[in-house]
This record gives structure tokens, C-alpha cells and sequence, in this order.
């Protein structure tokens, strides 16, 4: 061991083991306090809400290619009636089918989510869906 301050590496370059213990003290803390927050960002994704359509266009219907048509318009499907859930829309997103659609008004849905933009309800939570963990 030697004198050298714990900040200081040795002749050869190593830094000295008091510094080494430092760093690795520092880098378990800091891994113990990010990992629960990591997992309470994952729980939270998935609990979020997605609106179809969002508040600013309530009253519109989704048209069968996602996009929002007056109410009434044929081949278009009315508000699910409630917002999705993040883990519902992650499913529907791979392939499985959102709750209480059918397999026409699901493909409206998930078209809609998919075209969702910044500033709408549910864009927040979409982009966070997309996120690879």
C-alpha cells in the first residue's frame, strides 16, 4: 500500500485501493436507490391512461383506419366509453385486442393510439409504452 492521497493513482497509473473501494461504495449506492425507482417508473407506465379519443375531440368518432370522423359517420366506432390502460394497450400493441372491442373496432383503436401526437391526451403514455426497458 501506499502513501499516495486516495484520489492520487500510484507510479504505475492504478489508482490506489482506497480509491477503488471508494468507487465501488459509491456505485452499489447509487445502483440500490435507482433500481426501485426504475421499477416504480415501469409500474406506473403501465397503469397510465390512453383516452379515445382524446378530451379535445370528445363527440368524434375513430374511423376504421384510426383517424377522427364526426360521430355518425358510417364504418366508424364511438368512444370505447372509457380511457385504456397502459398494460391494455401494450398487449393490444403486440398483437392482442383491447378490452370490449371487437376485432374491427380494436384495429380502429390501437390506429388511433398509434397516431396519437404530442400534446393530445395519452401521448405521454404512448411514447412510454415505446420505451425499451
Amino acid at each position: 500500500m501506499t502513501d499516495l492521497p486516495p484520489d492520487q493513482p500510484d507510479e504505475e497509473g492504478v489508482p490506489t485501493r482506497r480509491r477503488v473501494l471508494t468507487i465501488g461504495a459509491v456505485t452499489a449506492a447509487a445502483v440500490v436507490s435507482i433500481r426501485p425507482a426504475l421499477a416504480q417508473t415501469a409500474g406506473s407506465v403501465m397503469h397510465c391512461e390512453i383516452p379515445v379519443p382524446d378530451a379535445g375531440h370528445a363527440g368524434s368518432a375513430i374511423a376504421a383506419d384510426g383517424s377522427l370522423v364526426p360521430a355518425g359517420t358510417q364504418g366508424s366506432f364511438p368512444s370505447p366509453g372509457r380511457p385504456f390502460q397502459g398494460e391494455e394497450v401494450k398487449r393490444a400493441l403486440a398483437g392482442g385486442q383491447l378490452p370490449g372491442t371487437t376485432w374491427e373496432s380494436n384495429r380502429a383503436y390501437v390506429g388511433y393510439i398509434r397516431r396519437l401526437q404530442r400534446g393530445q391526451s395519452g401521448f405521454t403514455c404512448f411514447a412510454s409504452l415505446q420505451m425499451p426497458r
